[in-house]
């Protein structure tokens, strides 16, 4: 199992976009271009463990202003 940590910054609230994708993610017509979003800009995490997390397969939790989660593989 890998697990990833997802940080902000000062103009991004990783955890906000998340939830935003998340919800975005429930239509088809959006979903590869909210997967490329995080693949860009997460680029270090593979875009299946992406899809995991936007279709809500895997939980997260949120430690402070990162989002943190585990995907087998």
């Amino acid at each position: 199992m890998t697990t990833y940590r997802l940080g902000s910054s000062p103009a991004v609230h990783t955890p906000g976009i998340l939830a935003w994708a998340i919800n975005g993610y429930a239509f088809q017509q959006d979903r590869q271009r909210l997967l490329d979003l995080f693949c860009v800009t997460f680029s270090s995490v593979p875009s299946d463990a992406f899809e995991s997390l936007l279709s809500k397969a895997v939980p997260y939790t949120v430690d402070g202003e990162t989002v943190v989660f585990t995907v087998e593989g």
